[in-house]
């Protein structure tokens, strides 16, 4: 993989995982335009994650797989009580590898 395709599927989790807080965000304070930004950051992830010119399999477990650890660093760093959580998973995930 490529340092290019790296940095494009880090820049998609990242508006992916930031658009879905903003939204989120709008909707809990019934703010539009939360939403609305929010709403063109999904978007953008749509597009940027494409970029890639891998045949779409390929693409969408690469980028699963790079999703999950940023939107998991995501909640770690955004509020304490995900910090509980988050070990938990880490937890489960270690004891699930043979």
């Amino acid at each position: 993989m490529t340092m290019v395709a790296w940095i494009v599927f880090i820049a998609a989790a990242l508006l992916e995982v930031g658009g879905d807080a903003v939204v989120r965000k709008g909707l809990h304070g019934k703010t539009a335009w939360c939403i609305a930004l929010g709403f063109l950051m999904l978007g953008c992830y749509g597009v940027v994650v494409n970029t890639v010119r891998w045949d779409f399999s390929r693409l969408l477990g690469t980028y699963a797989a790079v999703f999950a650890v940023v939107s998991v660093l995501a909640a770690f760093f955004s509020k304490k009580p995900y910090r509980s959580r988050l070990g938990s998973v880490l937890r489960s995930l270690l004891l699930a590898v043979p």
